[in-house]
């Protein structure tokens, strides 16, 4: 998968951040970082990054102006899009004998597991 990514110019960091984005519309920095489990040092570094590739764009927030709202831009969704499916078909290649069903068990435990890690960390 982080070939698959790499390939696309993205590392597996940074397309977490744009999938937590796109679920997540409008997110601030810090809700980034707990969404995704990263320090906020990280997420910053992430998110400039992701800014200079004209990934995302940042503006202040409307009422709080120390807060950045952060959005996916055109040129990110596309991307998105495309490493989506690069991802869909590494893991595939990698998952050949699980059944849809057990692959469903897997990622719904997964969710959990990181439910749990964020309830402990808050």
């Amino acid at each position: 998968m982080e070939q698959a990514l790499r390939d696309m110019g993205l590392t597996l960091p940074q397309f977490s951040v744009l999938t937590m984005l796109a679920a997540y519309p409008r997110a601030s920095g810090a809700e980034l970082a707990r969404l995704s489990l990263l320090t906020p040092q990280t997420m910053s570094v992430i998110v400039g990054n992701l800014e200079r590739g004209a990934i995302i764009s940042r503006r202040p927030h409307e009422q709080h102006g120390r807060i950045q709202i952060i959005e996916i831009t055109a040129t990110g969704r596309e991307l998105l899009a495309r490493c989506k499916s690069a991802v869909q078909s590494a893991e595939m290649a990698l998952l050949p004998e699980i059944s849809q069903t057990d692959e469903r068990v897997v990622r719904r435990w997964l969710v959990q597991v990181a439910k749990q890690l964020d309830a402990t960390r808050g």
